[in-house]
């Protein structure tokens, strides 16, 4: 009785320590003002908001977003040290038509104000893999 009790103490723990991120837990975690890392700030808001439309399999746009090299593969999308000319700020921030907001109505919830200015920070900083 010890050891099935036991077994199922551990189950509970395993199916209970799920790592899957949420639009909470992005929308949540605050990017600073300065150092921001692609890692720990900017890759956990694509992989919540964008990639489910910008992946390798569907790369919505011609826009893979789910790892480093893909998403900074064309300087027009992630221009580093000018987040005034990639197109990704434009997508997000939504006033550069006929470019279209992302991520969609319906799709996800729109970036939040630090997240914005998060990502224009990552490309300021020169859009480093970090």
């Amino acid at each position: 009785m010890k050891k099935i009790a036991l077994i199922l103490l551990i189950i509970s723990t395993l199916v209970s320590c799920d790592d899957t991120l949420t639009v909470q837990d992005v929308d949540n975690k605050i990017i600073p003002d300065q150092n921001v890392s692609f890692s720990k700030h900017i890759y956990p808001v694509f992989q919540v908001k964008c990639i489910s439309c910008h992946n390798a399999t569907n790369p919505d746009g011609g826009l893979d977003l789910t790892t480093y090299s893909a998403a900074t593969a064309d300087f027009n999308v992630i221009f580093p040290g000018n987040p005034d000319n990639s197109r990704i700020v434009w997508a997000v921030e939504g006033d550069k038509p006929p470019i279209q907001k992302m991520p969609p109505i319906g799709y996800s919830k729109p970036f939040t104000q630090n997240q914005m200015q998060g990502l224009r920070t990552w490309i300021t900083e020169g859009a480093l893999d970090n």
